[in-house]
């Protein structure tokens, strides 16, 4: 188990290689199992996760966040607020991840402040340019690679656009996302990839710490 950090919040994800997106039962488990099933990812090497379920009440949202704060904190690990400003605010979430049909992001900004590390989605070469340059935003996702049902309707882009990313040089920590998994992160990485986000990969598998530690090693 890693030792808390106190780095700043910013600094810890300009390091982060592997960042999980689950939902409160991830893999069809139970409820009573995400504090175990956050605890093996963690383990074998996840530096972020993030809570995504937009099924849950605001309420049931604030009480796991406690929860995966708790979890995340044992293993030195940041966690994730999606969408939600307010509950990134309540919580004193150290992460809050936004879409682009979101909060904009300087409005997303003036709710958490400025100690908060802002992320943000981005599906082509402007968005990811766009949020390159913006000063508000301290990382970006590009995708999603391939389709995945956890996006259902949007189509992939590709590994064309992650190499464009790539080789823009951005200034700002940036992750692939969308369909990766133990056998397509190696093509990832070589398309320029240093970070990743993953769902199935580690939410569907028997055992979470291998699948993430698996990821680490493939993924360079």
């Amino acid at each position: 188990m890693a030792a808390p950090s106190s780095s700043a919040p910013v600094t810890r994800l300009a390091d982060a290689r592997l960042y999980l997106c689950t939902d409160a039962r991830p893999g069809g488990r139970d409820l009573a199992d995400l504090e175990a099933f956050l605890d093996a990812a963690l383990r074998g090497g996840v530096d972020v996760v993030q809570l995504r379920d937009r099924s849950l009440d605001t309420r049931d949202e604030l009480a796991l966040c406690e929860m995966v704060a708790d979890v995340a904190g044992r293993h030195g690990a940041l966690w994730a607020v999606n969408d939600r400003a307010d509950v990134a605010q309540l919580t004193g979430a150290p992460v809050l991840h936004t879409g682009q049909d979101d909060l904009p992001v300087r409005a997303a900004r003036s709710l958490v402040g400025p100690g908060v590390v802002l992320g943000r989605s981005t599906h082509d070469d402007a968005q990811a340019a766009a949020a390159d340059a913006d000063p508000d935003v301290d990382y970006f996702c590009v995708g999603p690679v391939w389709a995945t049902p956890t996006k259902p309707g949007r189509p992939g882009v590709g590994l064309d656009l992650v190499r464009r990313v790539a080789a823009s040089r951005p200034t700002t920590p940036w992750f692939a996302i969308g369909g990766i998994d133990a056998d397509t992160v190696a093509e990832v990485a070589e398309a320029g990839a240093t970070r990743v986000v993953v769902v199935r990969a580690i939410t569907g598998a028997d055992d979470p710490e291998a699948a993430a530690r698996e990821l680490r090693e493939r993924l360079g």
